[in-house]
C-alpha cells in the first residue's frame, strides 16, 4: 500500500491506492512523480463517497498536490496556455461557484464545471501577457500598458495563479482582453469533481465526454438534485466504481456539530429525540446554540436556512421590517442572492465576463447602493477576487408567494437578484458560513409530513445538509420569532477589503 507523507486512515489510504492505480494505467506514476503522454484507452470513472468530516477534501487536496508535483498542468478555466501534446492536465471542478470558492479557500485550485465547458478567446496582444505570466514566452511589450502595469500583473500572479486577476491588476477587465467564448472542442485529461451529489445525469454525461479519467467526490447523505427522485449520479455507477470513506477525521477533535450530523444516520431517531441531543450538545459546548429567536444581525451576512419557501419569505420580510427597510427600495448592507443573468444570447460575452467575476446564479452579494446610472446597483460579491462591482440589476423583493414581487430597481436586462436574508436548504448546498442558523420549526414540519427521499426521512436529509453548512457555530432556532437587531445595517465590514467598484455592463454596451 502506498501512503503519502500525510497521515491517512486505512480507508483513505485504500482510496489513494485505487486512484493511483487508475492514474498509473493512464500513464501517471504518483510514486515516481512522473507522467507519460496520454494514451488511447478506456475511460474510467470512480466515485469516492463519504459524509462530512470523512476526509474527502483532504484526500482530493493531497492527490492534487501530488499530480502537480509530477508535472501535471492545472486547467483552471481562467486561461489555458498552448499545451504541448505530451503534457498531462488536471481540472478540479465543483458544480457551483460557491462550492469552488470553498475549495479555493483550502488551497485547491478549483473552478466551476461551466467555466471548463466554455473557454475564452483572448485578444492576441493581451494573450502575449498571459503566455508570459504562464512562463511560455519572454516579457512582452504591449501598446497602452506601462512597465509598471506589467509589474503589477506579475506581482499579482506570483501570489494568485489567476490570469484574469493579474490582467485586472494591470488595469484591464474581462471585456478588454476576452474577445469571445467557445464551447470546448478538445477533450481534457483528468477531472476531480467535488460536491458531486449536486450533479445531474446530463452534467455527468458531459463530464464523461470531456475527461478520460474522472474522479467524483460526494456526500451520499446530502439532498439529491431536484427532479432525480432522490438518486445521485454515483448511485448509477457499478459497485466496483464506488468507494466509501467511513472514518470521521474531524470527530477526533470533538466537533459537536459533526456529532449531531452523523447521529441523523440512526434509523430509530425521531425529531424530538434529535432536538434533545441538540439541547444536550448546547449545554456542554458553545459551538452549538439553542436559540429562542432568529438573530437578525446574523441574517445580514449568513442566511437563515429553511425548508419551505413561504417560511423564507416570512423571515425576509420580518428582517426588513426589523431594520426599517423601505418597502420599495433597498438599504445599503442588505444581503442579496443572484437569481441568474437575464441577457439575450448575443450578449454571451457580457454574461461570461460577469460569471468570471463571480456573479453567477446562487452568488451571495451585499447591496452597497445605487450605481451611476438608473437601473444599476453597486454590489459586493462574496468569494470573488474583485468583490465590488456595479452592474445593471433586476432586484425582486418578494412579499407573498401568490403575489408579484416588488421590483425597486430594474434595468432592461442584467443580473437578477432576490433577497438573501434567508434561503432554502436545497440552495445552501455547497456553501458554508462561520455561523449558521437552522430554522427548526420547518424541519419539524418536514418530519410531521412524513416524506422520505431515497429511503431516508426528508427531515433528516434537510437537517444533515443544514447542520454541515456551519463552519464554527450552529444556531438551532426553536421558535418562530425574530430578535430585534442590535446594530443598523452597514457596509463598513466590506469597504476595507477592496478598492472602489468599477462600472461594468454599461448601458450603451447593451
Amino acid at each position: 500500500m502506498t501512503v503519502p507523507a500525510l497521515q491517512f486512515s486505512d480507508d483513505q489510504a485504500q482510496a489513494w491506492d485505487r486512484v493511483a492505480a487508475i492514474l498509473t494505467a493512464a500513464g501517471i506514476d504518483l510514486d515516481a512523480g512522473h507522467c507519460l503522454p496520454a494514451q488511447e484507452g478506456a475511460a474510467q470513472t470512480l466515485a469516492i463517497m463519504g459524509k462530512a468530516g470523512s476526509g474527502k477534501t483532504m484526500l482530493l487536496a493531497a492527490l492534487t498536490r501530488r499530480l502537480i508535483d509530477a508535472g501535471v498542468e492545472i486547467v483552471s478555466g481562467d486561461y489555458e496556455a498552448r499545451r504541448r501534446r505530451e503534457r498531462r492536465s488536471l481540472a478540479v471542478l465543483a458544480p457551483t461557484n460557491k462550492a469552488a470558492s470553498v475549495l479555493r479557500g483550502r488551497g485547491v485550485p478549483a473552478t466551476t464545471i461551466h467555466r471548463i465547458l466554455y473557454t475564452p478567446v483572448y485578444d492576441p496582444e493581451y494573450e502575449k501577457i498571459a503566455e508570459w505570466l504562464a512562463g511560455n514566452r519572454p516579457r512582452p511589450s504591449v501598446e497602452g500598458l506601462s512597465d509598471t502595469a506589467l509589474d503589477r500583473a506579475q506581482a499579482f500572479y506570483a501570489q494568485v495563479k489567476s490570469i484574469p486577476g493579474a490582467l485586472a491588476a494591470a488595469g484591464l477587465r474581462g471585456s478588454d482582453f476576452i474577445t469571445g467564448w467557445k464551447r470546448r472542442d478538445e477533450p481534457l485529461d483528468i477531472g476531480f469533481v467535488d460536491e458531486s451529489s449536486m450533479l445531474d445525469a446530463r452534467q455527468l454525461d458531459d463530464l464523461r465526454e470531456l475527461f478520460s479519467t474522472l474522479i467524483l467526490f460526494g456526500d451520499p447523505a446530502q439532498l439529491a438534485p431536484v427532479g432525480q427522485s432522490g438518486e445521485m449520479v454515483f448511485d448509477t455507477l457499478p459497485a466496483p466504481a464506488r468507494l466509501e470513506l467511513s472514518r470521521i477525521h474531524r470527530q477526533a477533535e470533538g466537533n459537536p456539530i459533526l456529532d449531531l450530523a452523523h447521529a441523523l444516520a440512526e434509523p430509530d431517531l425521531e425529531f424530538e429525540d434529535f432536538e434533545q441531543r441538540v439541547a444536550a450538545a448546547a449545554a456542554r459546548d458553545p459551538r452549538v446554540q439553542m436559540a429562542e429567536r432568529v438573530d437578525s444581525d446574523l441574517m445580514a451576512r449568513s442566511p437563515v436556512l429553511v425548508w419551505r419557501n413561504v417560511t423564507r419569505l416570512r423571515l425576509i420580510n420580518a428582517f426588513r421590517r426589523a431594520h426599517d427597510a423601505p418597502e420599495a427600495a433597498l438599504s445599503p448592507g442588505e444581503p442579496l442572492i443572484c437569481d441568474g443573468l437575464e441577457l439575450p444570447l448575443k450578449h454571451r460575452k457580457r454574461r461570461i465576463d460577469l460569471e468570471a467575476r463571480g456573479l453567477i446564479k446562487g452568488a451571495q452579494v451585499v447591496y452597497l447602493g445605487p450605481g451611476r446610472k438608473p437601473g444599476f446597483s453597486r454590489l459586493h460579491i462574496f468569494g470573488a477576487e474583485e468583490p465590488q462591482i456595479s452592474v445593471a440589476s433586476i432586484i425582486k423583493i418578494e412579499t407573498d408567494p401568490d403575489e408579484e414581487p416588488v421590483i425597486p430597481y430594474a434595468a432592461t436586462m442584467g443580473a437578477a437578484f432576490v433577497h438573501g436574508a434567508a434561503c432554502t436548504i436545497h440552495k445552501a448546498q455547497g456553501s458554508q458560513w462561520p455561523d449558521v442558523q437552522v430554522f427548526a420549526p420547518d424541519l419539524y414540519a418536514a418530519a410531521r409530513a412524513g416524506r422520505s427521499e431515497a429511503g431516508l426521512p426528508l427531515w433528516k436529509r434537510l437537517a444533515y445538509v443544514a447542520i454541515t453548512r456551519a463552519e464554527h457555530r450552529l444556531h438551532w432556532v426553536i421558535r418562530n420569532r425574530l430578535a430585534r437587531p442590535r446594530a443598523p445595517l452597514s457596509t463598513e465590514d466590506l469597504s476595507a477589503e477592496t478598492a472602489p467598484a468599477r462600472l461594468t455592463m454599461q448601458e450603451d454596451e447593451l
